[in-house]
């Protein structure tokens, strides 16, 4: 086994692990796959035992609600349908995670999140906190996105990248996530000649190519490209990310057997504050800059007005904002000091001029390199 690989389950180098485990995996049909969840139960149970802290991000409410209440299309017909069919698949997932785990003496907690609960600092530490604290008590929280309220404008939209922000709350080593394909290939896993990538270093563009769009998983929503969303989130917090085959039983115990999956390896690693701005989702607007500015973020510096050549959306001070180049390729984030309208009333200008425009003194910088992390 590639040694990266073997780290995600030594706990020598893993002492807290996030396991992500998708709806294909833990349903068939509408029903549980009760057998196979004892049977990884058991493995998360040796895992604790060794030593390891475990949390879960579990998904699978949407489609147990779903035929419990005789919806069609998995209940993903509407935004009405899925979020009813998340509330009554709560109380099932539930009761199957805590049943499971109660078999090896091991308490659950159910947490149920939004993006606003990660996405706004406060709230993101609060979650933090309530994580460590169950975690500290020897409870293994059962995380997922709170579907009866998100919306299709405010979601994570998947429990990938959801398991990866997880990682990053509880300052774990590794995410591990449990998939219906061994890891990452270097194209499509049905085409003849795919091979699959044992190890990876960084999420590049050539390896996002990598994941097409026909590569789904099933009854989730997420596929591929979410999984390399998620690595790159964990990437910031220098979080390793796994992906393994989960659909035959004790999935832990026959990976290490094996040796077969993909790990993601942080070539970066971020300031707490960081990993978290690089982590959020949802951009409020967008601040373009010329080509000096641009090589001058590139360096480290802070966004100041003088190149700043356009702003997109209407945003408050404070909100989180993407920063384009010139030829609109994705230079970075950050959180802005000035309103989208007080950003077009300075854009361009030098800091002698931005006084008269205000009214009032000019900040530092329209981001502040603190603020601010690179794509």
């Amino acid at each position: 086994m590639v040694p990266d690989l073997a780290a995600l389950l030594d706990p020598a180098q893993t002492k807290r692990l996030v396991v992500k485990i998708g709806s294909a995996l833990l349903i068939d049909d509408g029903a549980p796959r009760k057998g196979w969840l004892a049977t990884l139960a058991a493995d998360l149970a040796d895992c604790r035992a060794s030593g390891m802290d475990i949390v879960v991000v579990s998904s699978g409410t949407i489609a147990l609600g779903a035929a419990r209440l005789k919806l069609a299309q998995g209940g993903r017909g509407s935004l009405a349908d899925a979020q009813a069919s998340a509330s009554v698949g709560q109380v099932s997932l539930a009761r199957l995670w805590a049943e499971a785990f109660d078999a090896h003496g091991i308490v659950t907690s159910q947490v149920l999140l939004t993006p606003g609960d990660l996405e706004d600092r406060r709230r993101y530490l609060n979650a933090s906190d309530t994580l460590e604290r169950l975690l500290e008590l020897g409870a293994v929280p059962v995380i997922n996105e709170n579907d009866s309220v998100a919306t299709k404008e405010l979601r994570f939209g998947d429990n990938d990248r959801l398991a990866a922000r997880v990682g990053q709350a509880v300052n774990a080593q590794t995410v591990l996530i449990l998939s219906d394909v061994a890891g990452l290939y270097d194209r499509n896993p049905a085409q003849d000649g795919a091979k699959l990538i044992p190890r990876v270093e960084g999420v590049t563009p050539e390896v996002m190519a990598m994941a097409g769009a026909d590569s789904g998983s099933g009854l989730g929503s997420g596929g591929m490209r979410a999984k390399l969303q998620a690595a790159q989130i964990a990437e910031r917090a220098d979080v390793r990310l796994g992906i393994i085959d989960g659909r035959e039983p004790h999935p832990l115990t026959r990976f290490r057997e094996t040796g077969r999956g993909t790990v993601f390896i942080p070539v970066r690693a971020d300031s707490a504050r960081k990993a978290w701005l690089g982590g959020r989702l949802a951009i409020e607007g967008v601040l373009n800059v010329d080509d000096g500015c641009a090589s001058a973020l590139a360096n480290g510096a802070s966004l100041l007005a003088a190149g700043v050549t356009g702003v997109e959306g209407d945003f408050a001070r404070g909100a989180l904002v993407g920063i384009h180049g010139p030829e609109g390729e994705r230079l970075g984030r950050g959180l802005v000091a000035y309103s989208a309208a007080e950003c077009r009333t300075i854009m361009g200008r030098r800091e002698s001029d931005q006084e008269v425009a205000l009214g009032y003194a000019p900040r530092a910088a329209v981001v502040h390199r603190d603020d601010m992390v690179q794509e």
